[in-house]
């Protein structure tokens, strides 16, 4: 490749030091798009005849085909995947595979192959975040009358419906395909006829080009074309908080399934046993979600650390964009993948729900509420309710226990319809606000996504 400028051949060392064939071999599909697409382009320009086009396009099929079936030797020497191609291109064809490279540089390819990979990657991802909704939204609508408690601090806080927790994530989860759906547009555009850093004298309709490849249009400084990889930091950030949403819901199903809370169980086709304890049950794909997260935050900070120096244009260092982009598209697809499938097969333990959510305390709030409809100031509401909870700590009553003539001991506001209030159905049903959790809201809110992943 540079042997004209060099009297010694690489050393082997350095060889091994530098390549990236061993995993940059997954933009093939990519590299042998575009160079196709170039290939017309060349033919436009008056660079290629319209044979020679024909001749490449074959050659470079017959390339895909080849390392589709596992026939296509990868060789260290040639270092990428780039090189390997047109290497083995023009052994098979001869002169007019040495000529595809003319107007283009790798740095500029690269570029090229990396967005349509992080496209095609966009597109499968947001197909997996949608599949992952629906899993969610399926166990909801399989327990749309189960209530649990809400908990702030990991401490019951009020009850809400089950499916009502489930639908969080669905949010969640949702932003994260906007964002993702949102860093596909700023992507899809094309760097190649960039060159090296400035272009070339031998002028290619690029606009021609990135119509070929289905890009949205042409990159507009060639200098910040091929060494732009903001569009990688930003999947990353992207995948990373989607890594984070699955790790929350990793850690409430953790919580669910364990003894102590029993609010779920897990089929055995998702969880594993111990080597040692014949009794356990594991939730092992939670678990190794919620560590996963980390490293798909570690791969962000990673490529950060590696940009935050460069100069202009292109640097090697930019090499080492590619490892943490392709392990977080792979760690977050399985990721989702399986967790689909384990959230598919989770049953909830009604009971132990039940039982979670009869704690009368977690009415404390609708008490105040009670008392500031009838005009207390809420400030003097909570302090009064406060006092309450005190009491029924020290008599060991609940506030289903106390009559109405202990109840205005702390306020003389209240009265008989105190005792209507202290039900978890009631106190559902009065949760009427907008995103608040009354059956009737949630009930809508599943509707809602019903409809949408439907589509």
């Amino acid at each position: 490749m540079w042997k004209g400028r060099f009297q010694q051949p690489t050393s082997a060392l350095v060889q091994r030091y530098g390549e990236s064939v061993s995993f940059d071999w997954r933009l093939y599909e990519h590299d042998i798009r575009g160079s196709i697409a170039h290939s017309k382009a060349l033919v436009k320009a008056g660079i290629l005849t319209a044979e020679e086009q024909q001749g490449i396009e074959k050659g470079l099929l017959g390339i895909r085909a080849d390392i589709e079936a596992g026939k296509f030797t990868w060789k260290q020497e040639l270092e990428d995947v780039h090189m390997n191609i047109e290497s083995e291109l023009t052994r098979r064809i001869g002169a007019a595979g040495a000529k595809l490279h003319t107007a283009r540089s790798r740095n500029d390819q690269v570029a090229t192959d990396v967005r349509l990979y992080c496209r095609a990657s966009v597109d499968q991802i947001l197909r997996l975040i949608r599949s992952m909704q629906r899993s969610l939204v399926e166990c909801a609508e399989r327990n749309a009358d189960a209530v649990m408690p809400g908990y702030t601090h990991l401490q019951r806080g009020q009850p809400v419906l089950f499916a009502h927790h489930l639908l969080a994530y669905v949010e969640m989860l949702d932003r994260d395909a906007s964002r993702l759906a949102d860093a596909r547009k700023r992507l899809n555009v094309l760097p190649l006829g960039s060159g090296a850093l400035a272009g070339s004298t031998i002028v290619l309709d690029r606009a021609f080009v990135a119509q070929e490849l289905e890009f949205d249009g042409v990159t507009q400084n060639s200098m910040d074309a091929v060494s732009d990889r903001d569009f990688i930091a930003e999947l990353l950030f992207d995948f990373a908080l989607t890594g984070v949403h699955l790790s929350r819901l990793s850690e409430d199903v953790i919580l669910w399934a364990s003894a102590e809370f029993a609010f779920v169980s897990l089929s055995d086709a998702h969880t594993t046993g111990s080597s040692l304890m014949p009794q356990k049950k594991n939730p092992d794909v939670a678990e190794l979600t919620r560590g996963k997260s980390g490293r798909l935050v570690g791969n962000l900070m990673g490529l950060l650390t590696t940009l935050k120096g460069l100069p202009m244009t292109y640097n090697r260092d930019l090499q080492e964009d590619k490892e943490p982009l392709f392990d977080s598209i792979e760690t977050l697809g399985l990721a989702l993948e399986v967790f689909a499938e384990m959230v598919s097969g989770m049953e909830v333990n009604r009971p132990k729900t039940i039982a979670a959510t009869a704690d009368p305390l977690l009415l404390a709030t609708d008490l105040a509420d009670y008392l500031v409809l009838k005009g207390v100031p809420f400030r003097h509401a909570h302090e009064v309710i406060g006092k309450l909870v005190a009491h029924c700590g020290q008599t060991g009553k609940t506030f289903l226990e106390l009559s109405t003539a202990d109840y205005r001991q702390f306020s003389e506001v209240f009265d008989d319809s105190v005792h209507d209030l202290l039900k978890v159905d009631v106190a559902l049903a009065a949760r009427k606000g907008a995103g608040a959790p009354s059956p009737q809201n949630v009930a809508a809110r599943l509707s809602h996504w019903r409809n949408v992943l439907s589509e």
